[in-house]
């Protein structure tokens, strides 16, 4: 009784057999008015037949045996029919029947007048006074002597005779088939119910099944469940969720791997990073406090110049963290205004100006439109093109040439810094982006860089929906383009 077919199928089954009696009842009830109505129908002009042959009440005084001769002989007739003679009040007078056989002493007058005045609907029961609180269908017909009223003839159309047929008819032949018949009717009824029940519950369990499995497997395998698009009713309905909410969870599952896959990536090149500034730090530090004196003020200078420098680079790869850990929290918004960019990429390129002409590399800009207007966050599109610059810097030799370039197209404005530096090896082109990439070539380059600065520019431009591409060459350079919407088309 635990499953959900077997507790249908009890709750049919008790159903239909309630149904099946009510309906029972029901039916013998509305047949048996059907058969009084028939019968008082038929029969409503005996009592008027009968007072015709005889006069049963003249002046008061009831001739009793002309009564029980009729009622003898009507009584042969319809074996069914008991004949009462009542006086004007209702007082039984005299009746058919042995003096041995008990009656009551009074009939109701109402439902006999309602019959004689006619225009009601029948059946109308009257007292049965032979069974106390029993009322059954009658006729009934006046009595007048001289015009006025003697009393009633007043006749049973029910009796005990058919109590007795009508009980027997009950356990004949008749009473056994229709007895069969509704239990027929009931077991048909309950067999259809059962037959859609275990089609519905199938799909339902079907479902759990594939469910069941899915846990089991520890929402690794897919739901063997062939769903389709025709299905509209809500098992379908419920089974397209299902299949379309366990391809999620996967996907979620598979995402939260390699989430953790990366944070445990991060974590350990964290360590990395963190621990080697700090391990030179504490090297040049223990050299100066147990040196001392001795040491020339020439190489106190150098050693705390060095110690300096990775405190620097401590310091900025910290604020990277920091700010790349804010990006990924989605805790950033970007503020949307229009902006020039001519204007901040000149801002930019005057900001590291001198530090290129230390290096001796040539950083310049080239502007096809002077007024490409777009829409973002000044301060993160400015983080970009500080490092992208930065990191051209970073990778070209003495001697080359940075360019960072303005172009207006017809829905957006395309932003490029293409360097003459060192280049991308193309089976690392996929791995810039991401944290604590670090190239091959440039160990002395590499020694201030966070690796962080393209992870933080690919997460800037995910915010504005913007992409970024790359190429490069081996020893001839490398370009990153992106794309900002034009104002006119975001306003």
């Amino acid at each position: 009784m635990n499953s959900l077919f077997a507790k249908l199928s009890a709750a049919l089954l008790a159903i239909v057999v309630l149904m099946g009696a009510a309906f029972f009842l029901v039916d013998r009830h509305n047949t048996r008015l059907y058969y009084e109505e028939l019968t008082q129908q038929l029969n409503a002009p005996i009592a008027m037949y009968v007072i015709e042959q005889r006069q049963l009440i003249a002046d008061g005084v009831a001739d009793i045996d002309s009564l029980r001769d009729l009622a003898h002989h009507a009584m042969i007739i319809n074996p069914t029919a008991e004949i009462y003679l009542l006086d004007a009040t209702g007082l039984i007078l005299g009746h058919g029947f042995a003096p041995d056989v008990t009656i009551r002493d009074r009939v109701d007058l109402e439902p006999v007048r309602a019959l004689i005045a006619g225009g009601v609907h029948m059946p109308i029961h009257g007292d049965d006074p032979r069974s106390p609180g029993t009322r059954k269908v009658f006729s009934a017909a006046e009595i007048r002597h001289n015009g006025r009223l003697e009393g009633y003839l007043y006749v049973v159309l029910g009796g005990q005779k058919y109590e007795e047929l009508a009980s027997d008819i009950g356990s004949t032949y008749v009473g056994n088939v229709s007895a069969v018949m509704a239990v027929v009717i009931v077991l048909a009824a309950a067999s259809v119910g059962l037959l859609v029940f275990g089609l519905l519950t199938g799909r339902l369990k079907r479902l759990s099944t594939a469910v069941k499995k899915l846990v089991e497997s520890n929402f690794e395998a897919e739901p063997a469940l062939d769903v389709t698009e025709a299905g509209t009713d809500e098992i379908d309905c419920l089974a397209r969720s299902f299949v379309a909410m366990s391809a999620q969870i996967r996907q979620q599952i598979e995402q939260l791997k390699e989430n953790d896959r990366l944070r445990r990536e991060l974590v350990t090149n964290i360590s990395h990073d963190l621990r080697t500034p700090l391990s030179a730090m504490q090297g040049y530090l223990e050299t100066l406090l147990l040196k001392g004196e001795s040491l020339a003020p020439e190489e106190r200078a150098h050693y705390l110049k060095i110690a300096r420098r990775h405190v620097i680079r401590l310091g900025t790869l910290i604020g990277d963290l920091f700010e790349l850990s804010k990006l990924d929290s989605a805790s950033v918004t970007p503020s949307l205004e229009a902006f020039s960019v001519p204007e901040l990429a000149q801002d930019v390129v005057q900001e590291f100006k001198l530090e290129a002409e230390r290096k001796g590399i040539g950083l310049s800009m080239r502007l096809d439109a002077d007024t490409a207007l777009t829409v973002g966050d000044i301060g993160l599109i400015q983080r970009v093109l500080e490092n992208l610059v930065r990191n051209a810097i970073r990778f070209t030799p003495a001697g080359g040439e940075i360019v960072l370039s303005i172009a207006e197209r017809p829905e957006a404005v395309s932003v490029a810094v293409s360097d003459t530096g060192i280049g991308i090896p193309e089976n690392e082109l996929g791995r810039i982006f991401d944290r604590f990439y670090r190239a091959e070539q440039g160990e002395e380059a590499l020694s201030d860089s966070s690796g962080l600065g393209l992870a933080i520019v690919k997460r800037i431009l995910d915010l504005h929906e913007s992409r970024i591409a790359v190429t490069s060459r081996l020893n001839a350079g490398t370009r990153f383009e992106f794309e900002l919407p034009r104002h006119r088309q975001a306003a």
